[in-house]
C-alpha cells in the first residue's frame, strides 16, 4: 500500500544531542514529546563513544569498541515504536551497520533531522507473514 499527503508540507524537527546522551532514548523521547505519528530520520551526522547493534538475522546485541562516526542512521519513527539501522566507521574507517539499539552513547554530539508527513500515521503491528511488528500506514484521522 502506497499513500500520499501532497497536500500537506513535512514538519521538520532538528536535535542536537549532546556527550553521554543515549541516540536510541532521544530519539524514544523526540517521538514521545513531540506526539509525532509518521516521522523519519531525514540525516544524521555525529560521533559516539561505543557502537552497540542487533546485526541481521541474529536476537543479541554485538558490541563494539572505540569511537566511532556516525556515517549514516535511516529509519521510521512512530508511537508504536521505531525502526532505526545505524551505519557507523571506526578509526581506521571500517564501518558497521545493523539496527540501533540502546546503548549508544554520544561522544561529541549527535545532529539529526527529523520529517513528519503530517496526514500520515505510522503503526507497528503484528505481520503474520514476518512474525514481526511492521510498519503499517494510514491517513491520519
Amino acid at each position: 500500500m502506497c499513500l500520499s499527503c501532497a497536500s500537506a508540507q513535512p514538519r521538520v524537527l532538528v536535535l542536537r544531542l549532546k556527550p553521554g546522551q543515549d541516540l536510541k532514548e532521544e530519539l524514544l523521547h523526540c517521538v514521545r514529546d513531540q506526539h509525532l505519528q509518521a516521522a523519519w530520520i531525514s540525516t544524521c551526522v555525529g560521533s559516539l563513544r561505543n557502537l552497540r547493534l542487533r546485526l541481521a538475522h541474529r536476537s543479541e546485541t554485538s558490541e563494539f569498541e572505540g569511537y566511532q562516526e556516525i556515517v549514516s542512521l535511516t529509519g521510521t519513527l512512530s508511537p508504536d515504536g521505531v525502526h532505526l539501522h545505524l551505519i557507523a566507521a571506526d578509526e581506521r574507517g571500517m564501518t558497521r551497520g545493523g539496527h540501533l539499539v540502546e546503548g549508544n552513547l554520544i561522544y561529541t554530539t549527535a545532529e539529526i533531522v527529523i520529517l513528519e508527513a503530517p496526514g500520515l500515521r505510522f503503526q507497528r503491528l503484528l505481520d503474520p507473514q514476518t512474525g514481526s511488528n511492521e510498519l503499517q500506514i494510514t491517513p491520519r484521522p
